[in-house]
């Protein structure tokens, strides 16, 4: 059996940033190299931590300890996809000088770096250059495939393709490692974030109000540029969007890089410029470009909209007049976003503005709201995966949802590790072939006047579900998304419209228990007794329902 391990350096905790190191067979892969020092890799292997790097995308929780890598081990090869290696520089802007060190990789293309090692570089959207990582390694018997997604986002974005899911199904890989910093949260469509947005933005502006949006150097700060200039609220609208820092950086480097951008963004070129545009309204300017002693007449003219680095003194445009603002901050689900916490830092001298902050007091010219919820990660989903998988980083949603014995196959190995702990994935010689896809029936619907009636095939009665899903002859029907779902009704629910049908009989809670009645609790051996209980509660005396 080939030795596939992982051993996690980082996993994306708070600021720790994420890394990776793979070992298949003799070969040790370093997946990413997002770490503040390069400690913990020396501590290993001083003399090589590993045989090669690959990035997957130029975000400094991916990215920021690449520099001190390839000056401690410059003979260790760096590899990423061409975009990637042309925006990693973003990362070191305090550094005088930094030469190219990161080997561009195709696309689409494997591309062999040792004996029988191999890696292919899939879209991963997100952000551009953002790529998944195929690897593989061949031996005399079989292959073995590692797929590592990085940060991935399916959905299409304003300068980005979503990753193409069509490409990797049928992929089988024997491990998957992947991105799940948003557990299993769920948002609204993209595009009804960005309306209501711009909604929120376009409100500010009209009652007077400058905005200030700080964001990370590369991605939401170029996004947001894309959603200003094309946006019904202020196409043509008598205003001005200053971006200042690192982010007008990042678009000049998107700029350069035109060609690899999908062919809507092209379009949109050709016609007008990308970015900066003092002739077309909204005008988009460089805040740089004002003189230090005019910025503060230049912000207090008119509202206007402002784009900054996450790592600004904000300070600076809070003070530069009598203008209200309205500080709108990006959040992550369950912790503080790394843009928050940097905006927190750079008003801790600043206690009035700490305390609007955190919701304790108001101020007479700061007004801040966390509005900004885009998805730019997909929530981790463990039906898509192979017989070994990791998740990072850690959390309370992620191992509730894979820890549920009726979600996860009997054949799937789910890991969420921390930072430091090694991961083994035995990986046996034959790939356990998943199950095959779900029959599909297709039927006819039919405008009786009083009701709309749905026919299926006679052929769907064979399956042995069949029968418990028409039990009753009553179903439910609901809406998820844009299909709509049918559920057979069971007797049980009938006789108790209080049941729950999201919980299973197997599960040992109030609902399931012969002393519940009414939603009650009538065992005078529980603590309970007498007392109105939730359906998923649960007491040591629990009794479960005799069968049938």
């Amino acid at each position: 059996m080939v030795e596939l391990e992982c051993l996690p350096y980082g996993v994306g905790h708070t600021d720790e940033g994420v890394s990776l190191l793979l070992q298949m067979g003799p070969y040790r892969i370093l997946l990413d190299c997002g770490l503040d020092t390069i400690a913990p890799l020396l501590a290993d292997d001083p003399m090589l931590p590993a045989d090669l790097v690959l990035c997957s995308h130029a975000h400094p929780d991916h990215a920021k300890g690449l520099l001190s890598l390839h000056r401690a081990f410059p003979q260790l090869p760096v590899y990423a996809s061409e975009v990637t290696a042309e925006l990693l520089p973003l990362n070191w802007l305090d550094e005088p000088k930094v030469p190219r060190f990161c080997q561009a990789l195709p696309w689409r293309s494997p591309v062999e770096f040792r004996e029988g090692l191999s890696a292919e570089l899939i879209p991963a959207g997100h952000l551009p250059g953002a790529a998944a990582l195929l690897l593989t390694y061949t031996t005399a018997s079989r292959a073995y495939r590692v797929l590592y997604t990085g940060d991935f986002l399916l959905s299409n974005s304003r300068l980005v393709d979503g990753l193409p899911l069509e490409e990797l199904r049928g992929l089988k890989p024997d491990v998957l490692i992947m991105e799940g910093s948003y557990g299993t949260a769920r948002f609204t469509h993209r595009r009804q974030q960005e309306n209501q947005l711009a909604e929120r933005i376009y409100r500010a502006i009209s009652e007077g109000q400058s905005v200030l949006l700080p964001t990370p150097t590369l991605g939401v700060g170029q996004e947001l540029l894309m959603l200003l200039r094309s946006h019904h609220h202020f196409t043509g609208r008598d205003l001005d969007i200053w971006v200042d820092g690192s982010v007008a950086l990042g678009c000049d480097v998107y700029l350069a890089m035109l060609s690899h951008f999908p062919s809507t963004v092209q379009n949109f070129a050709r016609h007008q410029p990308l970015f900066w545009d003092e002739r077309i309204r909204p005008r988009v300017r460089r805040l740089s470009e004002v003189e230090p002693e005019r910025v503060a007449v230049t912000l207090n003219q008119a509202p206007c909209i402002v784009l900054t680095d996450q790592n600004a003194n904000l300070n600076q445009y809070f003070q530069a007049g009598g203008t209200n603002w309205l500080l709108l901050l990006p959040q992550q689900p369950g912790r503080l976003g790394s843009v928050e916490m940097a905006v927190m830092q750079t008003l801790e001298d600043d206690p009035v503005l700490q305390d609007y902050l955190q919701g304790r007091t108001h101020h007479r010219e700061l007004f801040a709201e966390r509005p900004l919820r885009w998805g730019r990660h997909n929530p981790a989903n463990p039906q898509f995966a192979p017989p070994a998988c990791s998740v990072y980083p850690r959390s309370r949603q992620l191992s509730q949802r894979f820890n549920q014995p009726r979600r996860t196959a009997k054949s799937l190995s789910l890991h969420t590790p921390s930072a430091g702990a090694r991961v083994s994935l035995p990986i046996g010689e034959t790939f356990l072939q998943p199950a095959a896809p779900e029959a599909r029936y297709e039927g006819e619907l039919i405008d009786v006047e009083t009701a709309m009636v749905i026919s299926l095939p006679a052929g769907i009665v064979a399956d042995p579900r069949w029968q418990e899903f028409a039990d009753t002859g009553l179903v439910e029907a609901r809406w998820q998304g844009e299909e709509l779902v049918l559920r057979g009704l069971t007797q049980r629910e009938l006789l108790n419209p209080s049941v729950d049908p999201s919980v299973g009989l197997e599960v040992e809670c109030c609902q399931n228990c012969i002393h519940c009645r009414g939603q009650r609790c009538w065992n005078q051996a529980s603590p309970l007794y007498g007392f109105k209980v939730t359906l998923d509660g649960y007491c040591p005396v629990f009794e479960p329902v005799p069968e049938g």
